[in-house]
């Protein structure tokens, strides 16, 4: 389990940043991380989920502005977890949904203003994916906002799963992590379905194959 709270900046060892990143990290222009870098650079005390592997940048960056931070890996977590727990009558798989929001987005009535999400949707198991959206839409204060990317090809090599770690300018930086199947890839109209009910949202145009959006609540 990786869910942690950061408060302030703290020291991570090198031999604690190596473990489950993989190789080189790769810059790439990030429209929506530059418009909630410059909301997270206004309004200090923010509180904050980075979703992926512990990335000791984003904590630094982001406690070093001021903010709370929770970390957690919900791919990771959903992904050997163990969460199928039998069949049904016509024999479909069970998924212990509420087990995993539990152990992966267990809150503890805390209410947060910016979440990370980066890829994360596209690689959930599918019975994971509303409601983890839906999770979220209750643990978030108003004009909160969810910066996700989404792959727009289900093959290929640009399907790759990395961490994306943060940066002071408008780039975020790409690394390799543990690896698992990318489970679909997002049209404009099933994300705006998945995010029915939230107030609005904006979708930044972008050269690889991956979308870039931020919803608000």
């Amino acid at each position: 389990m990786l869910s942690r709270w950061f408060e302030k900046k703290q020291e991570t060892s090198p031999a604690e940043s190596a473990q489950g990143l993989i190789g080189p990290r790769v810059p790439r222009h990030s429209g929506a991380w530059a418009a909630v870098r410059k909301r997270l650079q206004a309004e200090p005390g923010l509180r904050i989920i980075d979703n992926g592997y512990t990335s000791p940048a984003n904590i630094n960056y982001l406690t070093g502005l001021g903010h709370s931070l929770f970390l957690t890996d919900v791919v990771y977590d959903a992904c050997t977890g163990g969460w199928q727990v039998g069949t049904d009558d016509d024999g479909n798989p069970v998924w212990d949904v509420a087990g995993f929001l539990d152990r992966s987005l267990r809150f503890d009535g805390r209410m947060f203003d910016v979440v990370l999400l980066w890829t994360a949707l596209d690689y959930l198991p599918e019975p994971f994916v509303a409601p983890v959206v839906a999770h979220l839409f209750k643990s978030m204060n108003s004009e909160g906002q969810v910066l996700a990317f989404f792959h727009t090809k289900s093959q290929g090599e640009e399907t790759a799963r990395f961490r994306y770690h943060v940066t002071a300018g408008d780039d975020v930086e790409m690394q390799l992590t543990r690896q698992f199947p990318i489970q679909r890839a997002f049209t404009n109209r099933s994300i705006e379905r998945l995010f029915a009910g939230w107030s609005g949202h904006k979708q930044f145009l972008a050269k690889d194959s991956v979308s870039e959006v931020i919803v608000t609540r």
